[in-house]
Order: structure tokens, then C-alpha cells, then sequence
């Protein structure tokens, strides 16, 4: 499988990772995946599924790159540093690759929250620091409060089916050398994608590559440079299909035609009131 650095590190991860959101396919299919080369695994607390990857991982954690994410209700130094300690109890670890902040916390100062990440880095419990779901602004705040590390990498949403980052953030993303992990990269299901493509273009792609419209789908994501792209799949099967995504690239003329489909992107106004929703929301109480 193809690799790619992970920001400016010098360490090189799969550019297929495993999602384990809504996950329910055991530890089978995740060992299937590290075995073909997708050895990057993705969880979080809120997903209910680390302690499935902690099995999974069992005994061959060196060949591993384990990334997880805490909860915005856990933003709170002190609160930080208990979830990431719950989060490696479930995991059956003593460290963490890369720990990810989940979605932006407007009720609780940025710099408290990465101060606490700092410190979970200079503890040993972590070795690089992400984020999720955190817009450019958002995310040049978060490192402005680092003083001895940076962002490595941003988790959002990312797909033949939404664009909405190309609207600027993949573009910061570039420019600041930040690895742009892309969740949902087949939306929740190849029907969904079909939806916007009236003219087939995928299915078109795919009969002439020899490949099947979720590998294509998957490996569009992956021309972008700083892209890796995080599925997740059931089982075995879709584990091996999904695989398949990486080892070679589409052509220009497919990345042509693809990008000529009338998909989806989120606009100024609705970001804003996703965000506004959010912040009131936490305003309130309500952590989300």
C-alpha cells in the first residue's frame, strides 16, 4: 500500500486508514486490513469502539499507527488528561500516535486544551496532536497555543459527495503542511455518491480502470497530496475492495471528468450556522 509523511514529521502512514465509526464487524476484518497494509486505525471514545481496536491491535502494536480523538466535554485540562488515560485503559495501551480534539470547544479557552495536550506529549501518553472538524481559523488558533509541537494532521469530512473543504481549508491545509485525514470519503454508501453523478461517470471510470466505483471514489480522494483517506467496512470483503484503492492513481482525464460532476459543497451560510448551533449549543452545557 502506498504511504505518505504524515505532515512534517518524517514518518511515513498508509494512505488508507480504518474507520471504525458505527463499526461492527469484529476484530476480523480489522486484522484482515492491517495485514494488507492499512495499519493506520482510527477510533474515538465517543465511537464506543476502542476497546474492538484495542483487540485487534494486540500483539502486533509496533506495526501500528493508532489514532484517537477526545470528546469536547473533555476539553478541561484535568478532564483531558483522565479520557486520554480512560482511552489507552480500553485500548490496552501505554501510548497513543496520534490524539485527535474532536470537534472545536467554544466554551473552554483553546489554550488551556492544548497545554494539556502538550503535556500528554511530554508524559509519553501521546505522540502527535490533531484535530477534527476544526475550520482553518480554528485550526491556526489551536497551534498558535502549542509552543514546542504542531498540528500534524485535520480529520473532516471529505468526499466526492462534499467538497465543502476545497472552499479554503484543503487549500490552509496544503500551505501549512497539515495532513488532511478525510472521514467518509464513500459518504455512507455508494448510493449516496451515485446520487449526485446523474451521468454515471463513476460507474463509466470504473468499467474502463478495471476497478470498482468504491475504489475508484477512494483513490480520487488520495490524488490530492496531502489527503489519506479513513473508510470503514463491515467486512473482510469490503476491507479487501477498499484496499484495492491504493497502489496506482486515475488519470487526469478521469480527475477531469470527476471534478466536471455536480457534488455538494457546504456554504459560507450554512457553516456558519452549523458552527452557531454548535457554540450555543455548548453555551448551554451541551459539550457536543
Amino acid at each position: 500500500m502506498n504511504q505518505k509523511e504524515l505532515s512534517t514529521t518524517g514518518l511515513r502512514v498508509p494512505e488508507l486508514a480504518l474507520g471504525t465509526w458505527h463499526y461492527r464487524g469484529g476484530v476480523e476484518p480489522l486484522r484482515v486490513g492491517i495485514e494488507l497494509g492499512a495499519s493506520f486505525v482510527d477510533t474515538a471514545e465517543s465511537y464506543g469502539t476502542e476497546e474492538v481496536v484495542g483487540q485487534a491491535i494486540h500483539g502486533i502494536r509496533d506495526k501500528v499507527f493508532l489514532a484517537t480523538k477526545v470528546s469536547p466535554r473533555h476539553f478541561r485540562r484535568p478532564d483531558l488528561i483522565r479520557a486520554a488515560e480512560q482511552s489507552l485503559k480500553r485500548l490496552a495501551n501505554d501510548y497513543i500516535d496520534l490524539y485527535q480534539l474532536h470537534w472545536p470547544n467554544y466554551s473552554v479557552p483553546i489554550g488551556e486544551t492544548m497545554a494539556a495536550m502538550e503535556e500528554l506529549v511530554k508524559a509519553g501518553k501521546i505522540r502527535f496532536i490533531g484535530v477534527s472538524n476544526f475550520s482553518a481559523e480554528e485550526s491556526e488558533r489551536a497551534q498558535r497555543c502549542l509552543s514546542s509541537n504542531r498540528l500534524v494532521s485535520n480529520q473532516v469530512r471529505y468526499s466526492l459527495a462534499d467538497r465543502t473543504i476545497e472552499d479554503g481549508l484543503l487549500e490552509y491545509c496544503e500551505a501549512k503542511k497539515i495532513s488532511v485525514l478525510a472521514f467518509s470519503p464513500l459518504e455512507t454508501g455508494l448510493e449516496n455518491l451515485r446520487n449526485f453523478d446523474a451521468d454515471d461517470v463513476l460507474g463509466t471510470i470504473a468499467v474502463g480502470t478495471g476497478k470498482t466505483m468504491a475504489q475508484v471514489a477512494l483513490n480520487w480522494c488520495l490524488c490530492r497530496g496531502p489527503v489519506i483517506a479513513i473508510f470503514k467496512a463491515d467486512s473482510v470483503e469490503h476491507v479487501r475492495e477498499n484496499c484495492g484503492a491504493s497502489g496506482w492513481r486515475l488519470r487526469p482525464d478521469h480527475l477531469e471528468a470527476l471534478n466536471r460532476v455536480s457534488f455538494r459543497r457546504r456554504g459560507p451560510v450554512e457553516r456558519f450556522a452549523r458552527r452557531l448551533a454548535r457554540r450555543t449549543l455548548q453555551r448551554f452545557g451541551r459539550n457536543v
